[in-house]
């Protein structure tokens, strides 16, 4: 019988993820039943969000329960099937689980196109989780138009970088927030962000009122915390916060962050504030990534994947999040393009 590698739940962190948390095992899979599939994991994306599935907060899904599998955004494909309506050869992306190989009836996965021009480790790492959030952060939350002036948190992160393009293709005016000198060079120099403020030099209120004078129509938060303090700070009368992510406070624990200090400019500015999930948009995923990959095949839009090698490196990996030691979109290459 054939065998996988597979990350269980072993240990709930307090604060930050550890060495104990998750557990990497060896394992023999069943024989396919009809209607069943095997899958071979090809890319793992790493999310923020996967922090908050390891907690016992009340969630937007089910967290993972102590002793399961790991799960987390694949790709895969399909080296033999049982299943009428996934060919072997195929490609699927959906909520699937932290192992080599994976037996399944195909429920929570979708076919996934080869897009000739775009190998699958790019379409997978744009299109699956991080372009589509930008896109509907923008125009479903945000509902952007040209002229408004938009800022991004977290500008360097998975997110992030596609938010700041799309807006700048839509006619807005992009300012990112990111730390570090390389990070905001990148911003400004290849992505094409108007303006990039390093939070790590100190005084983002002042930093953002030097570059944006009148204030922000759109403040699309990666973050929370302190810089969203500051966004609260600078916002235009009537504008929007598309709260995305509170990356900031996912290590907190039950020791929460308060809430933000500057809430009150949400009467003072009038201000429209509204969080989102992507889950609740997937049945409007094909038109988005159409849109998406016919840019990226144009060449205007640009990103840039932190890719590491190893399903045994998945969970050291999934600490660079938070501790912003990743640059780009980070993912697992499990098994490598089909």
């Amino acid at each position: 019988m054939a065998e996988t590698r597979r990350w269980y739940f072993a240990r709930r962190p307090q604060h930050e993820i550890e060495a104990d948390t998750l557990q990497l095992r060896t394992e023999t899979l069943p024989a396919l039943a009809e209607g069943q599939m095997l899958l071979r994991t090809l890319y793992l994306s790493l999310d923020a969000t996967l922090r908050l599935w390891l907690s016992e907060w009340d969630l937007y899904i089910d967290p993972v329960k102590l002793g399961d599998p790991m799960k987390g955004f694949v790709v895969a494909e399909v080296v033999d099937s049982r299943n009428p309506n996934f060919a072997v050869g195929s490609l699927v992306t959906g909520l699937g689980l932290w192992s080599d190989y994976v037996v399944t009836d195909g429920s929570g996965y979708s076919p996934m196109p080869r897009l000739p021009g775009l190998p699958i480790g790019e379409a997978f790492g744009v299109l699956a989780i991080a372009g589509p959030t930008a896109y509907i952060g923008l125009h479903e939350i945000g509902r952007i138009k040209p002229g408004d002036t938009v800022m991004i948190t977290a500008a360097a992160g998975a997110v992030g970088m596609i938010t700041g393009q799309l807006a700048r293709i839509h006619g807005c005016r992009t300012i990112g927030v990111a730390g570090g000198a390389e990070k905001c060079r990148w911003l400004k120099q290849e992505l094409g962000y108007d303006e990039v403020i390093d939070y790590k030099r100190g005084n983002l209120v002042e930093q953002i009122r030097a570059v944006a004078p009148d204030g922000i129509d759109v403040l699309f938060e990666n973050v929370g915390g302190e810089i969203l303090d500051a966004g609260l700070t600078c916002m235009k009368n009537f504008g929007t916060v598309v709260v995305c992510g509170l990356i900031s406070s996912y290590n907190d624990g039950e020791q929460r962050t308060p809430g933000p200090t500057m809430f009150r400019n949400v009467i003072m500015r009038r201000l429209r504030i509204e969080g989102f999930v992507v889950l609740d948009y997937i049945d409007r995923y094909p038109d988005y990534q159409q849109k998406l990959a016919a840019w990226m095949l144009e060449g205007r839009l640009k990103y840039r994947l932190h890719v590491v090698d190893g399903l045994e490196n998945a969970l050291e990996s999934l600490k660079l999040l938070y501790s912003s030691g990743n640059n780009g979109k980070l993912m697992v290459r499990v098994a490598g393009d089909a």
